[in-house]
């Protein structure tokens, strides 16, 4: 046995983290399909159902969060970095608020059609989305998990990556072909915050696959 393996026999095990962890992963999911449905409708009432109730689940976000600071506050021993258990919970609700962030736009603004492209990145969020919340559910024997945990990063950076095509090919034709200025200028908002969303989810697999490094 070597000496990393016999270390882990006298550090205590608090796993007081990892139900907040699964709890955060689960409302970003929730808010990435909460999205996806208001994105797929042309209906300005149900535009305003679904926002509130991705309001309602930001606001959650928001509460996790808390929780975690709270529990970090009076936690002697961590399961990694104090560091990086407060970066991965702020980035993954950088994440829900911006889903939060597009949704008041598309209420505000009203655009007069939502773009194709809106749904399919908000597909893109949602499969994001999931991939985290397999690196989450992995954390608790990172170890053990290093592979699914590096396999779900790294599908997370293909996503980003594809976000990114998708964003400048619509902003391309967004400003090629939209003639109605303030409809241009509504677009081209929602779009930056759709691009951003994604940005977003690869910094929490950033932070985790740090975690990874550190533990290794």
């Amino acid at each position: 046995m070597n000496i990393d393996k016999l270390l882990k026999f006298f550090v205590p095990k608090d796993h007081s983290f990892y139900p907040i962890f699964e709890e955060d992963a689960k409302n970003l999911v929730k808010a990435s399909d909460l999205l996806k449905e208001l994105l797929s409708t042309e209906d300005i009432q149900e535009h305003e159902r679904i926002y509130q109730q991705i309001k309602d689940v930001e606001h959650l976000g928001d509460l996790i969060t808390d929780k975690a600071y709270k529990q970090l506050n009076k936690s002697f021993i961590t399961p990694f970095d104090r560091e990086d258990i407060h970066e991965l919970t702020a980035n993954i609700d950088n994440v829900v608020d911006s889903i939060n962030g597009i949704g008041r736009r598309i209420c505000l603004y009203r655009p007069k059609k939502l773009l194709p492209v809106y749904a399919q990145m908000a597909d893109m969020i949602i499969e994001a989305a999931k991939q985290i919340q397999i690196c989450v559910h992995c954390l608790n024997d990172a170890a053990a998990n290093k592979s699914e945990i590096t396999a779900a990063c790294d599908k997370v950076k293909e996503i980003e990556h594809k976000a990114d095509d998708y964003y400048f090919v619509a902003v391309s034709e967004l400003f090629e072909k939209e003639k109605d200025t303030a409809e241009l200028l509504k677009n081209n908002k929602i779009l930056e915050i759709l691009e951003r969303c994604v940005d977003e989810e690869e910094d929490v697999t950033d932070t985790i696959k740090a975690i990874l490094i550190k533990m290794a």
